[in-house]
């Protein structure tokens, strides 16, 4: 129980985050692209990302890793 339940409630904080990302979060996906979000929309599962200058592609919400909303600064990585 002690193990089950933080992975719990980071996968439950993950779910809230991934439907609440809109227009100008930096989002990270499974394959490691950090980019920032140019259209979402509640009503679908994919949103558009722009990884740079004139790049975007769609990304569906579910391989987003991480949600980083504007101003948040970078987490260290140690």
């Amino acid at each position: 129980f002690l193990l089950i339940r933080p992975q719990s409630q980071r996968a439950k904080q993950l779910r809230e985050r991934l439907n609440a990302v809109r227009r100008g979060d930096t989002v990270v996906t499974s394959g490691g692209m950090v980019g920032k979000v140019t259209k979402a929309s509640d009503t679908s599962d994919e949103i558009e990302v722009e990884l740079a200058d004139n790049l975007k592609v769609r990304v569906v919400k579910g391989t987003l890793l991480e949600v980083r909303t504007k101003g948040e600064p970078v987490k260290d990585a140690t």
